[in-house]
């Protein structure tokens, strides 16, 4: 039997949500087979108390961001099923951001108390939670990961400006070698003189007074199998970045363009007054703006897949708001399209379209759309792009779930579809996080966070250009999933592949197992 016709019985059999069966098909190796069901969950704290967590697969310890106490709880997995609470490692200096272990190390990223000082990357033993060293690195780390043979620390430093955008540091990606103990700091200075014609292929700049090398606020890292190559998320700026691990320097910036909602496939529900939970086409660009991403190598070929949450900008006096006291702002780079004029040739319709069934709440970025510069807009760009989209290794787009996300909330959760705060006029659902389970070299799963359904989507990305739905996952009392990690069965305590889901909002630790 063919890998190709063992890989369309499992999408028969698994195309649909809930899967409970067993494999109906005896001659598919059973490691190349789904079934994930929740575990267990580890109530950690409050809200802040589960943002990202790793697994330290020597140790066989969780070790989980805790902003609300100020440590990284501890977790022995020995026993999936009854996780062992352990000494935490208290943060003494900064607020922890994110965490990664590799081998019986952990590595720590840490901001300092005030942020736009230069941050730290803290490294561990994972077997003691003893102090190994630290490394400064630049302004608000807010991502770190072990590159894939663990020599190599990786952090994105955001860079982001002072509550009166007074003092707005350079972004950053800081490298570390661990053997040599050096650290190099990567900033984007040499991008500054090709700010135009990224901003031509869809590439944002917009900060006040901002250049692109300040401007750029680094979010997410993904590094290839060979440790050669890192890419990096420019969310606010959508954007990717490309960088070279051996020559250490920042390779190139793709822009990542514009998503049409007024294509087939692309209908979102852009209104959170109309009463109807339907999608449309609208006459709107959603900017892709990846938060998380992931690298995954299919058949020898490299792909970058990113969650494309989107993100705004909004520095604001305690008094103001995006909708009053707007005199009062310090730097709001979003307003509803019912609050600002629109062309009267692009938009005919201008009156119908700006009611608030239809697209007067949708939030868009004032920074793009008055094509012509006469204080009206042409065009209409909104944030995130609603989706998980897949790259190639030098940023062109080989896939876009379109409105699969929206879609399959709304058809098969609809009491999910928007959650209490109804957020169709934002971001929809929220693709926050992405992770990918490599089954055998045969299948490849694709897990999605969405932060706002409290949900997982569980997609095979065997075929990389043509995707497909398998299943949501959720647990009643998880909110906000920030972070995603799959731990494979080589790895695993108990010989299973794991899913291990990080709830901002719950401080939760929610625990799924393969069970074929």
């Amino acid at each position: 039997m063919t890998n190709l016709f063992k890989i369309a019985i499992a999408v028969v059999a698994f195309n649909f949500i809930g899967c409970d069966d067993e494999n109906p098909n005896p001659e598919t190796p059973i490691n190349t087979n789904i079934n994930f069901k929740y575990s267990n969950t580890i109530k950690v704290g409050g809200e802040g108390a589960a943002e990202i967590s790793t697994f330290d697969s020597k140790t066989k310890n969780l070790f989980i961001v805790n902003s609300d106490t100020r440590e990284i709880s501890v977790y022995n997995l020995e026993n999936v099923d009854a996780p062992k609470k352990l000494n935490p490692i208290p943060i003494m200096n900064g607020a922890p951001n994110s965490i990664t272990a590799y081998n019986g190390k952990i590595a720590i990223a840490l901001e300092d108390n005030i942020k736009q000082n230069n941050g730290t990357v803290a490294l561990y033993n994972a077997e003691n939670n003893s102090l190994i060293n630290t490394f400064t690195v630049g302004a608000l780390p807010d991502m770190v990961t072990f590159s894939k043979d663990g020599q190599l620390i990786l952090c994105a430093n955001e860079g982001e400006p002072n509550n009166l955008y007074t003092n707005d540091p350079e972004g950053s990606v800081s490298i570390i070698d661990i053997n040599s103990k050096t650290i190099t700091t990567l900033n984007f200075t040499a991008f500054n003189g090709q700010t135009a014609s990224l901003k031509n292929k869809g590439f944002r700049v917009f900060g006040p007074n901002a250049d692109l090398s300040k401007d750029v606020e680094p979010e997410y890292i993904a590094i290839s199998d060979d440790s050669k190559t890192a890419w990096v998320s420019l969310q606010e700026n959508n954007g990717i970045a490309k960088i070279n691990l051996v020559s250490k320097s920042i390779e190139a910036i793709y822009p990542l363009g514009f998503k049409d909602y007024n294509a087939v496939g692309n209908e979102i529900d852009p209104s959170n007054k109309d009463d109807k939970n339907e999608l449309r086409n609208v006459p709107v660009y959603g900017m892709y703006q990846p938060d998380a991403i992931t690298y995954v190598n299919i058949n020898g070929i490299g792909y970058i897949i990113s969650a494309n949450e989107g993100d705004s900008r909004e520095y604001i006096n305690d008094k103001g708001t995006d909708d009053e006291n707007d005199d009062e702002d310090i730097f709001v780079n979003e307003k509803r399209i019912k609050k600002i004029d629109l062309d009267p040739t692009a938009f005919p319709n201008a009156d119908q379209l700006q009611k608030e069934e239809n697209l007067g709440r949708l939030k868009i970025a004032l920074d793009l759309g008055d094509v012509d510069n006469d204080g009206d807009y042409d065009k209409l760009y909104s944030y995130g792009a609603r989706s998980f989209s897949i790259w190639s290794e030098n940023g062109n787009l080989v896939y876009d779930s379109g409105n699969s996300i929206s879609q399959k909330t709304l058809e098969l959760t609809p009491k999910s579809f928007n959650d209490e705060d109804s957020r169709s006029d934002d971001k929809g659902a929220e693709p926050e996080s992405v992770e990918v389970l490599n089954l055998n070299n045969e299948r490849y799963i694709l897990f999605v966070g969405l932060e706002r359904t409290d949900q997982i989507m569980v997609y095979d990305i065997t075929n990389p250009t043509a995707p497909t739905f398998l299943n949501i996952l959720s647990h009643d009392g998880d909110e906000a999933p920030e972070g995603l990690l799959v731990i494979p069965a080589k790895e695993s305590p108990n010989g299973k592949d794991l899913l291990i889901v990080s709830n901002e909002d719950s401080g939760t630790v929610s625990i799924y197992q393969n069970m074929n």
